[in-house]
This record gives C-alpha cells, structure tokens and sequence, in this order.
C-alpha cells in the first residue's frame, strides 16, 4: 500500500486509526473504498451495541446518537468520494468472457 492510499484512508478514518490494521484490510479486500466502508460499520454496529443514550439524574447524560447519524452520513457519502485506486473513468475494467455451455453428444 503506498503512502497516498493510507493518507487517504486516514482522511477517512482519522489519523488514530492503526495502520497494520488498514494494511491487513486492504490486503484482504484489495480496493481501498471497501476498507473504509468496512471499518465505518464496524463503528456503526459497535454503537448500536451500548445503549445510544443514559442519562443518570443530575449526574451526567451520555447520548450517541449524533455519533451515530455521523457514521451513517459517512457510509451514504462514501459512494461519492473518488479513491486513489478506482479506476478513472472511461477506464477498462477487468475483462469478462463468457461461453456457453455445450451438452456433450454420446453416441451408442
């Protein structure tokens, strides 16, 4: 992984994110795009994992929900960003052949 994919990364992610754990990732999904969508609903099910909001009387109030609608507006909007490896427009993908499938003849 070069260094303007993890700069990259770490832009989406924040600068405290381990950088093993991208390398690994990315390794494993092999498109930068996936690596944040999967470490932004890794976020997103671990607050949905604690109560979103607790409030002790007089004491303190600890509400997530805002956490939350941030992640969810992060992974929405992670459709529009342009990775450093996408492919630019107009560019050719990996390319798909396919072939019918014959019967064999057996003959007696």
């Amino acid at each position: 992984m070069n260094t303007a994919l993890l700069a990259w990364l770490r832009a989406q992610l924040g600068p405290a994110t381990d950088e093993q754990d991208l390398t690994t990732r990315y390794a494993r999904l092999g498109r930068a795009r996936l690596v944040v969508a999967e470490v932004l609903s890794e976020r997103r099910a671990a607050l949905l994992a604690e109560p979103l909001r607790m409030n002790v009387d007089g004491v303190v109030t600890i509400d997530q929900t805002n956490n939350l609608a941030g992640l969810e507006r992060q992974i929405a909007a992670l459709e529009d960003l342009v990775a450093p490896d996408d492919p630019a427009p107009g560019e050719a993908g990996p390319d798909l052949i396919t072939a019918p499938l014959q019967p064999v003849r057996r003959t007696r």
